[in-house]
């Protein structure tokens, strides 16, 4: 009983593993860019000591010290460590000077630099299932104070006075800083889990799997992508046999963002139908005109079935859901579909004549890219893998004559229909206000992983 309870425990972590689709390592470099980033441009130091003077509710004042007022903010100088299993432990290193009048009846000034330390964990937020940081135990810590009050009369008294006005004065001052620059980088999670389009056909949310977790180099986002059909249905990800993980040689403090290619299989989906495709143009890029006589070249009996040429139409339609495979520097797209041509005929309401249907499969290599934070692909023909014949009007024919035949249209027609419907891109989850257009990309066993930079 005990080894099936362990075997199926077993089983539902390796799907729940296999099922994350997209995985996102945050590094130090963007954690730290962005925390310094709400610090600068929230002005929150700034704000603080600006309403330091203010009469607060349920805030009592300082004894001995009055008209209190901050200025000369230091621009702070913010220092992060990962915290395994919590989150990021966090110091703000500053100063300012503290003025009022004093005790004794004189103007004041304190100057002090100190350092502001807090963690801040990552936790997953219940309502939104957005990522949340949320700062515990901060402390104010002093560095060096200095002031113009005579610290010879009465130092006792003054060294009480300080460490009294100072420990009452800076963390209910300092500390909401942490909260307020953690609110304004909670923010820019706030569309990552939203739907967003994949041209007309559906939508791709970034769902995540579980709380996010850390170790001693990086926060790691698991997701599990919702890939939705424009009438709603959705499209399950295949389970991968082995799931996709991070190569071991990027720099240490770097970012990563992995797709496996079962997610990526699971968007082209919502394009299968656009990859069909109808050609009845005679001249199509350099191939040889598209008649019945180039055709009896390779099938004799099209000649005698149709001794005046007539124009082709060729019909392409994809009916298995388009597949991404890839290994370490290659990725395929997997067509499967039937090739059916016709002879056109010229009297107008004529509906051409069918003269074969063909089972093909064949791949594309695909080319990755980002532009505009999506992420595109370009093909470009790999292999003709099987052509078979289903029916026939024209009678028996070896298939493999038309191989080359078949292969060149697929080249010269096929492949820009096809980068034509990839142009919409696959929308890329909007975390943090990431710009993934500077991103390098490395095609892996069973992923695709987008090295992440900075402005």
């Amino acid at each position: 009983m005990l080894q099936i309870l362990c075997l199926a425990l077993c089983g539902l972590l390796t799907r729940t593993r296999a099922e994350s689709g997209a995985l996102l390592r945050l590094g130090m470099d963007i954690l730290n860019h962005e925390v310094q980033s709400a610090m600068n441009e929230s002005h929150i130091l700034e704000k603080m000591a600006a309403e330091a003077g203010q009469k607060r509710p349920g805030v009592k004042p300082i004894k001995g010290l009055t008209d209190m007022k901050v200025k000369d903010v230091l621009l702070p100088v913010i220092t992060l460590s990962f915290t395994p299993g919590v989150g990021v432990f966090q110091c703000v290193s500053t100063g300012m000077t503290i003025t009022g009048k004093s005790f004794i009846g004189k103007s004041m000034e304190i100057t002090v630099v100190l350092n502001i330390t807090a963690t801040n964990r990552i936790l997953q937020d219940e309502e939104t299932g957005l990522p949340l940081f949320k700062s515990e135990g901060c402390e104010v810590i002093l560095v060096s104070v200095k002031t113009n009050l005579p610290s010879k009369m009465m130092p006792n008294v003054i060294g009480k006075f300080l460490d009294s006005t100072l420990h009452k004065v800076l963390p209910g001052l300092m500390c909401p800083a942490i909260d307020a620059v953690l609110v304004y980088v909670n923010k820019k999670w706030a569309n990552l889990n939203a739907p967003m389009p994949i041209g007309q056909m559906g939508t791709v949310k970034y769902m995540l799997t579980a709380r996010p977790s850390t170790t001693a180099s990086y926060i790691q986002v698991d997701f599990s992508p919702v890939v939705q059909q424009e009438e709603g249905n959705a499209i399950q990800l295949a389970d991968d046999r082995e799931a996709p993980e991070f190569p071991d040689d990027y720099d240490e403090g770097s970012s990563q963002l992995l797709l496996s290619a079962s997610f990526l299989t699971a968007e082209l989906a919502l394009l299968q139908k656009s990859f069909d495709l109808n050609i009845q143009d005679t001249r199509v890029g350099e191939l040889p005109p598209q008649t019945t006589k180039t055709l009896s070249v390779f099938i004799p009996e099209v000649a005698e079935a149709y001794r005046k040429p007539k124009p082709l139409v060729t019909q392409i339609r994809i009916n298995k859901p388009p597949k991404v495979t890839m290994e370490t520097g290659k990725s395929l797209l997997h067509l499967h579909g039937t090739l059916e041509m016709f002879a056109a005929r010229r009297k107008r309401g004529k509906a051409p004549v069918s003269l074969f249907l063909l089972e093909v499969h064949f791949n594309l290599e695909i080319q990755y890219s980002v532009r505009e934070n999506r992420l595109h692909m370009t093909t470009s023909l790999n292999r003709l893998l099987s052509l078979s014949r289903e029916t026939s009007s024209v009678g028996a024919f070896q298939e493999k004559k038309l191989t080359g035949f078949i292969t060149d249209f697929l080249r010269e027609a096929y492949i820009p229909a096809a980068n034509d419907v990839l142009r919409v891109g696959l929308p890329l989850p909007d975390f943090l206000g990431m710009n993934y257009n500077l991103a390098e990309l490395d095609i892996v066993e069973n992923a695709l992983v987008m090295d992440l930079k900075l402005d």
